[in-house]
């Protein structure tokens, strides 16, 4: 199984690694160019650059890669970006892209890694980078974690991920349980895709979607969202399966039960929309559009199309007929 030593600046780590512990963050490149495609639940290890000694000061495990306007990645992640705000995020970006004038409309796009899990080693706990570190690489590098220098790095990050991480379990669940629990964690890597949280649900299903609404069409990123069919905080999860990429007024027809989407991808619009608003009309037309072309747009792969059972809930349990 590989794993990957990314390099990261010391503000992106300094700041993270300030903070309570995170659910995910974006380890992004200045430049959408090239942008590292692994596997989901590969190891990912940030590392310093020579500067501060080039050690090893955290780990996470891939879960999603894409491009993103920079705008977009700051609204998405926020601080899960590594800055504090926006200006500042966008102004190192462009310090690192070498830009002659800051952009503060962040409409170019940036390359962006999703890291599930991270933990970040405060200094005392920094890990020794990889002996044969070759000095020409600037961005990263694979390597086998089964063996050699892969092997004693993960090895050595699990160690101090449960040190860092046992000590509050360990007070609620006692010593032998928190370290079970802890190294079912960080023992085997990459058997499955680390689940993804609020932001990388909302970039994976604009991916999936194509990044166009699946009832209107519409293309326009700013107007856009990830909307879960069955709501986070009534049971539903962040998977892709349990999402829809749609047009931001739609979403909260959606959400208040105005609109629906059946198990046969149907839209379907409530009367009560025109009973108590006394409007509606763009809603109902699109229903009869959607209705003469079959369906409303979903992604090519089945495995991520909304799933019948959700679709089924959303329509029995939110839409008002």
């Amino acid at each position: 199984m590989n794993g990957y030593v990314g390099i990261t600046d010391f503000e992106w780590y300094s700041f993270l690694s300030s903070r309570p512990q995170w659910e995910e963050v974006n380890f992004w490149q200045p430049s959408a160019h090239g942008l590292l495609d692994p596997p989901a639940g590969m190891p990912f290890f940030f590392k310093l650059r020579s500067e501060h000694g080039s050690p090893i000061v955290g780990f996470g495990f891939f879960s999603w890669r894409t491009r993103l306007p920079a705008w977009m990645a700051w609204e998405t992640f926020g601080e899960g970006n590594g800055a504090p705000d926006r200006s500042s995020m966008l102004s190192r970006i462009s310090r690192l892209r070498k830009d002659q004038k800051i952009d503060l409309t962040g409409k170019y796009e940036i390359g962006c890694l999703v890291i599930a899990d991270p933990v970040f080693f405060p200094k005392a706990l920094w890990v020794t980078p990889p002996v044969d570190w070759p000095l020409s690489v600037q961005r990263g590098k694979g390597y086998d974690v089964s063996t050699g220098e892969g092997q004693r790095i993960y090895q050595e990050c699990q160690a101090r991920a449960l040190d860092l991480r046992g000590v509050s379990v360990i007070g609620q669940l006692g010593a032998s349980i928190a370290h079970e629990k802890l190294a079912e964690r960080y023992g085997t890597p990459g058997v499955t895709r680390p689940r993804l949280g609020q932001g990388g649900f909302r970039v994976a299903v604009a991916d999936v979607y194509g990044r166009m609404c699946a009832i209107s069409t519409e293309h326009s990123l700013p107007a856009l969202e990830a909307a879960h069919i069955r709501p986070y905080a009534e049971g539903g999860g962040h998977d892709i399966s349990n999402g829809l990429f749609l047009r931001a007024d739609i979403h909260r027809l959606f959400d208040q039960g105005f609109v629906t989407v059946t198990p046969d991808y149907q839209f379907h619009v409530s009367r009560r929309l025109k009973d108590e608003y006394e409007n509606g009309h763009v809603y109902y037309e699109l229903e009869k559009k959607i209705r003469r072309s079959g369906g409303i747009h979903v992604p090519k792969d089945p495995a991520n199309r909304p799933a019948p059972e959700l679709l089924r809930w959303h329509s029995l349990e939110k839409f008002v007929a």
